[in-house]
């Protein structure tokens, strides 16, 4: 029976101009794995299978492929920067099936992938749920100028941490949980016009590609939409994996 497809979805409330034919790019590669939608953000339909389907590497999937920033500074990024396969991941410090898969899939694949040089996973900020994801945003940002992002990024994910909410003093105080040494550089960076404009950069290339629901991937330049399980991933790594080697 397939696999339902996990996602969070709200509606689209950011007026940014964006090029016509960049959107229809992005909506005509998601609609690849979004299947019909069902109640309150969940699709069905979406197997083991769930990225796009092969094809050459031109138009959208080349497009896609080349949104991975692959850069040495990347401080919201974990593997190597020549790893054959990235998996770009927009995400929501707020979305229920983003700490889903950051708890029970992302381990696994920093395990058996990150760690053997296989994979690079690139986080873009994705906040759609309002003004205490774009609080989340900006302070995973911060945690990451002192390189406490991963850390920061599991401490907002643990079980519970979202019914805690994102106000200001819950951020710093998961950025002392975190290990985030210099705190009041941390709430000056969180509140700065750096950290606005890393937001805006990683929303606006969402937006652009016809990202519609948290979480969303990338690998490669293919989509796969929604939570779904290790085995989706690792098909479709193992498969770029090959692609990459192949001179695909």
């Amino acid at each position: 029976m397939p696999t339902p497809r996990k996602t969070s979805r709200k509606p689209l409330l950011y007026a940014a101009a964006v090029a016509v034919a960049s959107v229809a790019l992005g909506l005509a590669s998601w609609q690849a794995t979004a299947p019909p939608e069902k109640e309150h953000g969940t699709s069905a339909g979406a197997s083991a299978s769930a990225s796009a389907p092969d094809a050459p590497e031109t138009g959208a999937a080349a497009e896609l492929k080349a949104l991975a920033r692959r850069e040495s500074g990347d401080k919201l990024a974990v593997g190597r920067t020549d790893a054959p396969v990235v998996l770009i991941e927009y995400s929501d410090f707020k979305c229920g099936y983003c700490a889903k898969f950051a708890r029970d899939t992302e381990p696994e694949l920093v395990k058996k992938y990150v760690d053997d040089g296989t994979l690079r996973i690139e986080w873009r900020n994705f906040p759609i749920f309002g003004a205490e994801s774009e609080a989340a945003a900006k302070a995973a940002w911060a945690a990451g100028q002192q390189d406490r992002f991963t850390a920061f990024h599991a401490a907002a994910y643990a079980e519970g941490a979202k019914a805690k909410g994102f106000g200001e003093e819950r951020l710093v105080e998961l950025a002392r949980e975190a290990g985030v040494p210099d705190l009041e550089r941390f709430k000056a960076d969180m509140a700065g016009e750096p950290a606005a404009a890393a937001l805006r950069r990683d929303r606006e290339e969402g937006y652009r590609i016809g990202v519609q629901s948290t979480p969303s991937f990338l690998v490669n330049g293919r989509p796969i939409a929604g939570a779904q399980p290790f085995e989706a991933f690792a098909t479709a790594i193992d498969r770029a994996k090959a692609q990459a080697r192949a001179g695909q």
